[in-house]
Order: structure tokens, then C-alpha cells, then sequence
């Protein structure tokens, strides 16, 4: 990054972020502290009001906002994306702002921009194959980001699924929200689950019914949704016969973490919550794959082959 870039990406920085210290910011750009002390002052110099707090870092004096970005067509098309997936897939709220932003978007673009732009994006479409059509969810959607946001616990009517696909279990639970994630084709809530003690994973899709509660909560220092968050524990390493692993890549769920290939077979190796995360999954590729490791889920399988077969011989 050249030295204008990195001026114009610490008032970007700034702006997003509000207060930094120097050596944050030498972190981000991977410069030297005294190459940030550099850089502050050229823009104090060329106008722009950065305020300086001994101990704290620096920030933008309240009401400075950057004139208009310009877009390229690449940039202009990822966002205009991504405001179609939200369209698509979150509350009546989000969908407004997000078709806003797009109509912000597009002010700003030349007009030759604004037909390449339009062309690429009549060549693309992301579909999300997943259940947010349905109002409830999107309802489940709009009070969970809420909450969230206001930091207040809620109360769920929670419908697991148990790992060899009976009705599970139906618990009533109240957690503090943390977050919202999308993997698997299914959104869920990370949050603190007071019943299980324990950050918690739950599909809003299972959810039959949300209360929010007047109980506020702190989110825990240092809480990263992505990072810290997606610690899973346990490993699951599966052989697949070479004549599907093609199938199998196509369908490869979130947790996949490694392949190696044998002569025998490809030998995938995924990180989960828990060997139920896997279980139907395994299940459908039938003979044409080996569950090698945990032993807990290999014999799961096993039983539910025999029960698969007793149910045949019945008939």
C-alpha cells in the first residue's frame, strides 16, 4: 500500500472504528509507529480535524465525514450483492435499508458505471437456499437483531434435533445473544445459554417461540463471533470411495478442515460440536463412506444400519 492509500485508509479507520492508538494503527497497515506519527500530522496538515487524547489515541473531530467514495464496477457489484442477499434473507427492516443502500450505490455511479454495473449484475444472482421465507423466521430475525443491539436476554422455546433424527428434545431456555450467524444454509444465534452454562449455538429455524426480557447483559470482554466463537471440539474423519468423493465435494458441509487422499479412498477430516453435527449427513452416503474416528459415532451408524435393515426385513 502506498503512502496516499494508507492516508486515506487511517480516516477510513477513524471513522469506522473511532479511537485508535498509534500502535494500532501501525498494526493494521504493518508500518512503524513513527511512520503513523508521519502520517497524522500530513493529514492534520492538508485539513482534516484529528484529535489527539494522551493515553487513548487518536480520532476525528465530531461531524467530519469523507466527501462521496467512487466505486469501481468490482466494488459497486459486491455491494450491491450483498444487498440482495440481505434483501433476501433478513427482516422488512434490513430489507429496506439494504434496498437504500443500493439506491445510494447507484447516485453515486458515472453513468458509463452505472450500465456496467447493471450488465454484470443481470450475470450474477446469489440464491440462498435456506428457510427465511418463512415470516415467522424473519420475525425470529428481527427480535434476535434487537436484542442484540438493546443487549437483552431472551427467552426461546428451543427444538433440538436429536442425533438419530427422532423428535429430540423440547426445552424452554433463556440466553444472552451475542450474535447472529449464517453457515450450514441456516442462520443461527451464538449466545449464553444460562440452562447448559456455556456459549451455546442455536438454529433460529428451531426456535418455536422468543420472548424478550426486560434483563439487560454485558457481552464478555474480548467476545469475537468468528474467531472464538467457532471453536469446535471435536474431530470427526470419515473415508469416502474415490468413484463419489467428486458428489461428496459438492455437498461438503461448513466443518470440513482436511482431505487426504489414499489408495483406498479420500479421507476427509472436519471439526464439529458435536458427532451429531455429521450424523445424517454420513448417513446418506450409505456404504460408500467409513466413519474412522469417534468410535461413539461409527457405532451410531452401525445401529442405525441395523435398525435400517430390521425395518426391511419386516415387510
Amino acid at each position: 500500500m502506498n503512502r496516499v492509500d494508507r492516508l486515506l485508509a487511517i480516516v477510513l479507520e477513524l471513522q469506522a472504528k473511532g479511537c485508535l492508538r498509534a500502535e494500532d494503527l501501525a498494526a493494521t497497515f504493518e508500518v512503524s509507529k513513527r511512520s503513523i506519527y508521519r502520517d497524522i500530522q500530513a493529514l492534520s496538515e492538508t485539513g482534516v480535524p484529528i484529535v489527539a487524547v494522551p493515553g487513548q489515541g487518536y480520532s476525528l473531530a465530531e461531524g467530519y465525514f469523507l466527501p462521496p467514495l467512487r466505486f469501481t464496477a468490482d466494488e459497486a457489484i459486491i455491494l450491491l450483492l450483498g444487498a440482495d442477499f440481505m434483501a433476501q434473507n433478513f427482516d422488512a427492516e434490513y430489507r429496506a435499508a439494504a434496498r437504500r443502500a443500493e439506491s445510494k450505490i447507484g447516485a453515486v455511479l458515472s453513468e458509463r458505471l452505472r450500465d456496467q454495473v447493471r450488465d454484470l449484475r443481470q450475470s450474477m444472482r446469489f440464491v440462498a437456499v435456506n428457510h427465511t421465507n418463512d415470516p415467522e423466521q424473519k420475525l425470529l430475525l428481527q427480535q434476535l437483531r434487537r436484542a442484540i443491539v438493546q443487549r437483552k436476554t431472551v427467552r426461546i422455546h428451543y427444538h433440538s434435533k436429536s442425533g438419530s433424527g427422532h423428535a429430540g428434545e423440547r426445552t424452554v431456555r433463556e440466553v444472552d445473544p451475542y450474535g447472529i450467524v449464517f453457515y450450514g444454509q441456516a442462520w443461527s444465534v451464538v449466545a449464553y445459554c444460562y440452562l447448559r452454562q456455556d456459549i451455546r449455538h442455536f438454529r433460529i429455524d428451531r426456535i418455536r417461540h422468543l420472548t424478550v426480557l426486560s434483563t439487560s447483559f454485558e457481552r464478555p470482554e474480548g467476545f469475537e463471533l468468528v474467531q472464538k466463537n467457532f471453536d469446535l471440539p471435536t474431530t470427526v474423519r470419515a473415508m469416502f470411495r474415490k468413484e463419489i468423493v467428486h458428489w461428496v465435494r459438492e455437498e461438503q458441509p461448513f466443518y470440513l478442515v482436511s482431505e487426504v487422499e489414499r489408495p483406498e479412498g479420500v479421507v476427509m477430516t472436519f471439526k464439529t460440536r458435536r458427532d451429531d453435527d455429521l450424523f445424517q449427513w454420513l448417513l446418506g452416503w450409505g456404504a460408500q463412506v467409513q466413519v474412522l474416528e469417534p468410535a461413539s459415532l461409527r457405532q451410531r451408524i452401525q445401529q442405525t444400519a441395523a435398525a435400517i435393515l430390521d425395518t426391511y426385513k419386516s415387510l
